[in-house]
């Protein structure tokens, strides 16, 4: 006997929580599975060394959701400056709030934080229940929808099902979705640092011979950091003492923030670009990580799934009020359309630019300095791209326009 639903939203992360809070905001019956509960609160220490730099169409989906306040309460830390440097060639590039109307170009926020504030709205759905510890282990097909069986022997039936189970997911490869992609042959390596040098709520990022190494601003005053090295290196740099470790980063960082005084815990993950072959399947969407996968320089990645998750609650709520099918699968192209497009571009990009700044090809870094400059001084192409980084552009959904999509 199973139970059923409307929708089961598999991964109860950033993205799977917050595609479950907006249709439960709806009245839309959705059961969320996940292994585990996340942490609702912790001690101030250790900061969590997963971090996302959220953009203004982040928030405003977010602040929507209800969420928001209850990440602030647990802490947010607003940037509002962007200094980029070309290490080899010398170019510069500088984006400011003052530039905009806003008061901060976005926030650095732990990870943590963003899903404990999400799990906090869904004990307030009553359309909503979150169901854990939940791990599945097969999907069929049923002739109205489809059915997940948990490797317990529960079986859980819906409508639709939405795969938000990561990189890896498990939901997609069940699907038979196939997916296109490569390694980088480099990792990220994360970890939180104090520096000598005040960050003045300002994202610095210093592109280096093996990739990006950039500084997030915290409210505690640290810096959370994210290291593009070859996968080698990185591997090394997590076994170094944190005397040796503190002065290779001084030294990769040319003195941007002055000394390195002291790092938390280190951990490093390889980086891959990769895109399902397709968003949906029969009864099945994919959003965030379980869809698309992209270089994390730009820090991106948390804001597109959150873009997916606010596109497709939209398809479904309107499906839902036309009284229409929530898996027709004229509903799911659409929301395909909508958010693959966009993905594809901002994954191209990302791929583009640690391509053009890995290369040592001979006058290529004078080039690319010059480029940089170019775009500092012109003011409304620097604009453009300042607003783009934002998720200030064209075709959002309504969440993210600050608007209820319910």
């Amino acid at each position: 006997m199973s139970e059923r639903f409307e929708v089961i939203v598999a991964g109860g992360g950033m993205v799977g929580a917050a595609v479950a809070c907006a249709l439960g905001h709806g009245g839309v019956r959705v059961a969320l599975l996940d292994k585990a509960a996340p942490p609702r609160e912790w001690p101030p220490e250790p900061v969590d060394i997963r971090v996302s730099a959220l953009t203004r169409a982040s928030q405003r989906i977010l602040e929507r959701l209800e969420a928001w306040p209850g990440m602030v309460r647990r802490g947010v830390s607003p940037y509002r400056e962007m200094r980029v440097f070309d290490a080899r060639g010398g170019g510069e590039m500088h984006f400011d709030c003052a530039d905009t109307e806003y008061g901060e170009l976005g926030h650095i926020v732990e990870n943590r934080v963003t899903v404990a504030a999400l799990w906090d709205v869904l004990d307030t759905l009553d359309s909503v229940t979150c169901i854990t510890p939940a791990a599945v282990s097969g999907i069929e097909a049923e002739p109205d929808g489809v059915r997940l069986r948990l490797d317990d022997g529960r079986i859980f039936a819906a409508d639709l099902a939405v795969g938000a189970d990561g990189h890896d997911s498990l939901l997609r490869k069940l699907a038979g979705i196939g997916v296109t992609g490569w390694d980088y042959g480099q990792h990220g390596l994360v970890a939180t640092v104090t520096t000598e040098l005040s960050h003045r709520a300002t994202a610095w990022q210093r592109f280096l011979d093996e990739g990006p190494l950039a500084f997030l601003p915290l409210a505690n005053g640290r810096c959370s950091i994210v290291w593009t090295l070859r996968s080698d290196t990185a591997k090394a740099h997590l076994t170094l003492p944190d005397a040796d470790f503190l002065a290779a980063l001084a030294q990769a960082s040319d003195g941007l923030l002055g000394k390195m005084l002291a790092v938390g815990p280190r951990a490093a993950f390889p980086l891959r670009f990769q895109y399902a072959n397709s968003y949906t399947a029969d009864h099945l969407a994919l959003a965030g990580d379980a869809a698309h996968v992209m270089h994390p320089l730009a820090g991106q990645g948390a804001n597109a799934g959150l873009l997916d998750a606010a596109a497709l609650a939209e398809v479904i709520l309107e499906a839902r009020r036309g009284q229409r099918s929530l898996a027709r699968r004229g509903l799911l192209r659409r929301y395909e359309r909508w958010r693959k497009g966009d993905n594809l571009i901002m994954m191209g990009s990302m791929d583009a630019l640690n391509k053009v700044f890995g290369s040592r090809t001979a006058g290529l870094s004078e080039l690319r300095s010059a480029g940089m400059g170019w775009v500092d001084r012109a003011g409304l192409l620097k604009n453009y791209f300042n607003r783009y980084a934002m998720g200030l552009r064209d075709d959002l959904p309504s969440l993210a326009k600050g608007k209820d999509c319910w």
